[in-house]
């Protein structure tokens, strides 16, 4: 009972600590993500790594496809086939959350 009073104790002065000086700390890290996720060299890379991803997320599904064959259910073959021609003409479609595919 003693290494848990002590243990509720140390972590209550830790949280009390922590706030107090944490807070500006918080601000500062905040501060510095978002002129890091501002960066256009940042954006242009997450952005080619995304199309990358959905690149080999069509091509692994072509593969998989071909090899399972009629085994995949009507819903995902005609729901990937939909994306890829929103894909194919060149706009970032909204996934079902409302937000945009980058």
């Amino acid at each position: 009972m003693r290494y848990r009073l002590t243990f509720v104790v140390g972590m209550a002065l830790g949280y009390v600590l922590g706030t107090r000086a944490g807070r500006e700390r918080y601000e500062q890290l905040r501060k510095t993500a978002r002129q890091v996720s501002q960066n256009p060299a940042v954006r242009n890379t997450a952005e080619s790594a995304a199309q990358q991803g959905r690149q080999f997320a069509g091509k692994a599904f072509h593969v998989v496809s071909e090899k399972v064959g009629d085994r995949v259910p009507d819903s995902v073959s005609e729901r990937v086939r939909s994306l890829r021609e929103r894909n194919a003409n060149g706009t970032r479609p909204e996934d079902d959350w409302g937000t945009s595919n980058t």
